[in-house]
């Protein structure tokens, strides 16, 4: 009789919001890895490489397909939901029952353990999974050339608005953290704590729109508001309490909270993170500049 070798277990990682920010990077880096990948978004949308699968924070029927041959998962909390931890508690017991063993969680910087939102999942977290990780990274520097409404006033009018002052911010690449989520999830040993992820240098908005500036020959501002006014702007487009929370923290922000850098992308990607101007070139260089009026100029 010929003996065989044992099998290694092939693994399958759910990326919860696999179209988005970090979870389209994060499904990216698994397959190039040669991982298996269940890609879950509302609308179940293809991505190279990965297996779609429909997937709706609100909508627990959708769970159990999700889930079906996951031994892991990269969970990116429901986008505005003040309370996230009433819909997500629920759903993380269920995959810990059909047999997923690591968690990794998208938190921010500016929210700690036991914190306001998903700061309660935080908390959950180790309670539930024997192999997990929390990435807390800071504010992504794709707000400024994606889709974020720093990047939608940048487009409109040439206006950057926040009511972060001059405080400094250690910007990251989603790419960055997307790099760090695919160690995480696919290290033989799970990092099993909280990870602040952080760009090379801190910058001011000010900062930001100069650079921004530089790059696309389009002039920038930085126009600062009052902690009342960001959160009343906020307060139009989303619930009031998270519109508060997150005007809460640009205030936090010119205190001086988020004026750090760590080594946690060089740690576990064995590569430096990138910096502001090599992702708005990346990003912004080819195409249009951030369309705003012909001069007559920052969520976890």
């Amino acid at each position: 009789m010929t003996a065989t070798a044992p099998t290694t277990p092939t693994r399958t990682t759910l990326v919860i919001g696999a179209t988005g920010t970090t979870g389209s990077r994060t499904t990216a880096h698994l397959v190039a890895a040669g991982q298996r990948v269940k890609a879950g978004s509302r609308g179940a949308t293809p991505l190279p490489g990965a297996d779609p699968v429909r997937f709706d924070w609100y909508d627990p029927t959708c769970f159990g397909d999700a889930l079906a041959g996951a031994d892991r998962v990269y969970l990116v909390p429901p986008v505005g939901d003040p309370d996230p931890a009433a819909v997500m508690l629920p759903f993380l017991e269920r995959a810990r029952a059909c047999g997923v063993r690591r968690a990794v969680l998208l938190s921010s910087s500016a929210i700690t353990e036991g914190g306001p939102a998903v700061g309660q999942v935080h908390r959950a977290l180790p309670g539930l999974f024997d192999e997990w990780a929390v990435l807390r990274p800071s504010w992504f520097m794709q707000n400024f050339t994606g889709t974020h409404a720093h990047a939608d006033g940048i487009r409109a009018d040439g206006v950057i608005r926040t009511a972060a002052g001059s405080g400094r911010v250690g910007f990251v690449d989603a790419d960055d953290i997307a790099a760090v989520a695919a160690r995480a999830l696919t290290d033989d040993r799970a990092p099993d704590t909280d990870l602040v992820l952080t760009g090379p240098q801190a910058l001011s908005h000010d900062d930001i729109a100069a650079l921004l500036t530089e790059v696309t020959g389009r002039p920038v501002a930085h126009h600062r508001l009052t902690f009342e006014d960001m959160r009343d702007r906020l307060a139009a487009v989303m619930p009031s309490a998270f519109a508060t929370m997150l005007a809460g923290m640009d205030r936090s922000i010119a205190e001086g909270a988020e004026d750090r850098t760590t080594d946690t992308v060089q740690s576990l990607t064995g590569r430096p993170p990138h910096d502001f101007r090599t992702v708005a070139v990346r990003e912004l260089s080819g195409r249009a500049a951030p369309a705003g009026p012909t001069p007559t100029r920052s969520t976890p």
